[in-house]
């Protein structure tokens, strides 16, 4: 208890001093469950309603009439806050000095008591909780009002698995006692919403982990000593009751990141990282691929680059295929949906599984003219709906992707397709593509958390996240879920979407099996060198090595080879002519999908 209030006595004093009453006011205090450096959570009996309550106080009582008086106010307009997940006020009153917020014990118990009664949760369970927790919590800081004390007690589970919060607005923080508390009031409540957030990671951490984080079972403690207020780390450890997927891990541990700029800061990114995985391991359709769906069916999958799509049919009937081909290719989001209907309508059709078109020449000519301006009309024009800065970034990426596409033709083996390779590299950026377009937001967010943070006495060479933590940590997923996701949307085939998942930048590269191997490290090896084209210029040359090395016997590629692809005096131009391919002289019969990945006809 504080100075200011030395003379009084805290309930739980009371109770000691004068067991055989165990009373607070006209309630009989049945059991204390959570006492925190902040607030109380008793279990009591009110003989008046015959029922059992929670009852929730500060823990050091208000210094001044002032301060009572605005606690009294906070609580009042906290309680007049509804959301199915934010636990009904049934009384704000005061005993003596203690002001207190009862609630009705029949919504369920704690989580300290629903763990301590059951073995851990499954990781599914636990982050449907924190979801649930997260709704309340996020609806009642957008209503101006913080929590400033998130525990595992204030988190009651009740039937049906439903949360609710308890305790908003409980656990103000103390000012002098001459303060002007309409001044501090809302700065003091985005401080303490972003505390809130930090909290509930712990308590993630927490239910995931089996055990106290850092053996403390008071979460403000934790937020003391952890970076940079003290100097402990907090990251979820593999000794876990149930394994922990690495989506669901990369969301724990950013929650309670030692840099307090990576991060979560509102309420809502946690919620929606975290709702986001949880969707996506219930189900394929769900989650941040969902909301991918839906705007994929409002407002398309890119918007065009090209001015005058109207009249892209004018004049070219007298054309080759190849000339089309070309001009098609030129305009990203017209090509992909040229495969996206031409594959669909094969689907419709009753076409082979294995039978998806991966030539831009035979998909126009499937299509014909009148198929692709119909295509072009139904795109959107540049930029869509983006502002000038995310039409930047989108327009830097598309260049960054047909950079890599030029790369990967180069760098093809002998009597492979060029249109081919190149829509395969594309399609392996499908996902980041559509995130750039459809979420520039969480794009910034993914390209920030990527960055190494600030160098400490700790750590003077700090890591920035991989890309795939990264986006865990954002969407829940990573973006090449996304990408397959959508190829699956638009009916292309399990050899496309195993072509068009890059090879992850931690696993060997071994000698490909079979074509679609091949094409697919092709395209990765491409897309790696942009990636290592874009890093500060003292890191450039060594990662192209890097990758080349990486690449090089499973390919038969050397450093020459990868230079003269990169060479920007003579750039590789776009060889999309593939009438008459070279022989393929290591294969006496050729599979169907060699076919196609040589520009032939299938069957």
């Amino acid at each position: 208890m504080s100075d200011a209030s030395a003379s009084s006595s805290t309930p739980a004093d009371k109770t000691v001093a004068a067991a055989p009453m165990r009373r607070f006011g006209r309630f009989e205090l049945r059991a204390l469950l959570n006492k925190s450096a902040r607030s109380m959570l008793w279990v009591v009996y009110d003989a008046r309603l015959g029922q059992e309550l929670y009852l929730c106080m500060p823990r050091v009582a208000p210094n001044s009439a002032a301060a009572m008086e605005h606690w009294q106010k906070m609580a009042q307009a906290a309680s007049r806050v509804q959301h199915p997940n934010l636990a009904h006020v049934i009384e704000i009153g005061q005993v003596e000095q203690w002001p207190f917020v009862a609630y009705d014990r029949a919504l369920g118990e704690t989580l300290d008591e629903r763990l301590a009664r059951q073995s851990a949760p499954l990781p599914v369970e636990a982050a449907e909780w924190v979801c649930q927790y997260l709704e309340g919590l996020a609806f009642a800081h957008e209503a101006g009002h913080a929590h400033r004390d998130v525990q595992c007690c204030t988190l009651i589970i009740g039937a049906n698995n439903q949360v609710r919060v308890l305790g908003l607005e409980v656990a103000q923080e103390v000012f002098p006692a001459t303060v002007d508390f309409n001044t501090v009031t809302r700065r003091a409540v985005r401080e303490s919403a972003a505390e809130d957030v930090l909290c509930v990671g712990l308590l993630l951490h927490r239910i995931l982990s089996g055990r106290p984080v850092l053996e403390q079972n008071d979460l403000q403690a934790v937020v003391q000593q952890m970076q940079p207020l003290g100097r402990e780390l907090v990251r979820l450890g593999w000794e876990t009751p149930h394994p922990i997927p690495d989506p669901l891990r990369a969301i724990c541990n950013r929650a309670s990141d030692r840099q307090a700029r990576q991060r979560y800061h509102i309420a809502r990114s946690l919620l929606r990282a975290l709702d986001g995985w949880r969707t996506t391991a219930a189900s394929d359709q769900g989650g941040p691929i969902a909301l991918l769906m839906d705007k994929l069916q409002r407002i398309g999958h890119l918007p065009s680059t090209s001015p005058n799509l109207s009249r892209i049919g004018a004049g070219l009937e007298r054309q080759h295929s190849s000339t089309l081909s070309a001009l098609v290719l030129q305009d990203m989001a017209l090509s992909l949906e040229l495969l996206r209907r031409v594959n669909l309508s094969l689907k419709q059709n009753g076409a082979p599984v294995d039978g998806t078109v991966l030539n831009m020449q035979r998909a126009i000519a499937m299509l014909g003219l009148d198929g692709v301006q119909q295509a072009a009309r139904a795109l959107k024009p540049w930029p869509g709906p983006l502002s000038e800065l995310q039409a930047t970034m989108l327009r830097s990426l598309m260049k960054r992707v047909h950079r890599a596409g030029q790369i990967a033709q180069v760098l093809r083996p002998a009597g492979y397709d060029g249109e081919v390779v190149y829509l395969i590299t594309v399609m392996q950026n499908l996902g980041r593509l559509l995130l750039q377009y459809h979420f520039p937001d969480d794009a910034q967010q993914i390209r920030q958390l990527m960055q190494p943070p600030e160098p400490t006495e700790d750590q003077p060479h700090p890591q920035g996240m991989t890309e795939q933590a990264a986006a865990y940590a954002v969407l829940g997923c990573d973006l090449e879920a996304l990408g397959a996701a959508v190829a699956k949307h638009w009916s292309l085939g399990e050899e496309l979407v195993h072509m068009i998942r890059r090879q992850p930048p931690e696993a060997a590269v071994r000698h490909p099996s079979n074509d679609a191997d091949l094409l697919r490290l092709t395209c990765s090896l491409a897309n790696e060198l942009v990636d290592a084209l874009t890093q500060v210029e003292a890191r450039r040359q060594p990662a192209v090595e890097a990758a080349t090395r990486r690449y090089a016997r499973a390919l038969g590629l050397g450093l020459q080879d990868i230079k003269q692809a990169l060479n920007p005096e003579t750039p590789p131009p776009p060889t999309f002519d593939a009438q008459q391919p070279p022989a393929l002289v290591d294969v006496p019969r050729a599979s169907a999908l060699r076919k196609r990945l040589t520009g032939g006809a299938t069957g």
